[in-house]
This record gives structure tokens, C-alpha cells and sequence, in this order.
């Protein structure tokens, strides 16, 4: 059906890389969302790296 990708999200501020996931290819934006990171201890920023 239809092609799926493996998404990897990464901290913005130590860049950890902390949380993966799939979505559909046909994407043409960069992901950005708030999340917890262990390594700062707090939520900040993530964006989809490679």
C-alpha cells in the first residue's frame, strides 16, 4: 500500500538522539515537536534528523 519511513527525532539542545517512529514518505517537511529528553531532564524542542 503505501511506502512508510522510519523517522528519527533528535534534541535540539544536546542532540540525543531519543525517539523514533514511522510516516508516510510523501512528507515534505521537517518534523518538529516538543518532547521530554532524559538527557536534559526536560522537554524541549525535537527535530527529525537522518
Amino acid at each position: 500500500m503505501g511506502d512508510r519511513v522510519i523517522v528519527t527525532l533528535g534534541c535540539a539542545g544536546c542532540k540525543n538522539k531519543n525517539y523514533h517512529f514511522q510516516r508516510g514518505k510523501k512528507k515534505d517537511f521537517k518534523l518538529e515537536i516538543k518532547k521530554f529528553c532524559r538527557a536534559c531532564g526536560k522537554q524541549t524542542l525535537h527535530k527529525e534528523v537522518k
